[in-house]
């Protein structure tokens, strides 16, 4: 549990207080926190329950099995790169083969290789909301608009209060998923799917000899 676990569970009672009096009273026409709930289309307990479910040590921990992954790939691009010394027309179809092969499974090594590093990145992602977010409700657990919304009955006081501890906390949700949004973008490319490209080697012609060497 870090800081951004306990801070949740002791901000549940004001982020629900904050939800309803926002439900029943609304907030100021022209508050920022209108514009915070029409693009992340969420009440602020919920927007930070989000974030609190985000969890970064299972995309750390992904990185050593791709590595061992990335190493096999590679094992294997080598075997196949060593032609060994056969002669003739099938050898010479077998290389064209092996090559298309080998090609492929570099473009699928530095697939995993990305998806490594994406992996990583996501997590770093995680860790960074988490701890935006944990010292947003850190300020308003100790703020005089927390006091205002839980001691002031629902009225114009108590909305202002609410709209406010709303917009910084979506604020800073807002601020994780442009992160991510950016995050995607950058990586699209880099994960796209590899398909293999079998070679048009021609017919091979079995009249010919072919020599395997030992």
């Amino acid at each position: 549990m870090d800081a951004l676990d306990q801070l949740a569970a002791a901000s549940a009672g004001l982020l629900d207080r904050v939800d309803g009096i926002l439900t029943e009273a609304g907030a100021p026409a022209d508050h920022r926190i209108w514009a915070l709930l029409r693009r992340l289309g969420a009440m602020p307990a919920d927007a930070v329950g989000t974030v609190v479910a985000l969890r970064p040590a299972p995309l750390a921990a992904a990185g050593p099995p791709l590595r061992t992954l990335i190493q096999e790939y590679d094992e294997a691009r080598a075997a196949i790169a060593d032609g060994g010394s056969w002669e003739g027309a099938g050898a010479e179809v077998f290389a064209v083969h092996r090559s298309a092969l080998s090609t492929h499974l570099g473009g699928l090594t530095a697939r995993l290789a990305a998806t490594q590093a994406y992996t990583e990145a996501v997590a770093d992602w995680a860790t960074q909301s988490r701890r935006s977010l944990a010292r947003e409700l850190a300020a308003v657990l100790g703020s005089t608009e927390a006091v205002t919304v839980t001691t002031e009955p629902v009225g114009p006081a108590a909305a202002v209060a609410a709209a406010e501890i709303g917009a910084r906390l979506l604020g800073a949700v807002d601020a994780a998923y442009e992160r991510v949004e950016a995050l995607l973008s950058g990586w699209a490319t880099e994960l796209g799917e590899l398909s293999y490209q079998a070679p048009d080697a021609g017919p091979t012609p079995f009249d010919l000899t072919t020599r395997i060497g030992h």
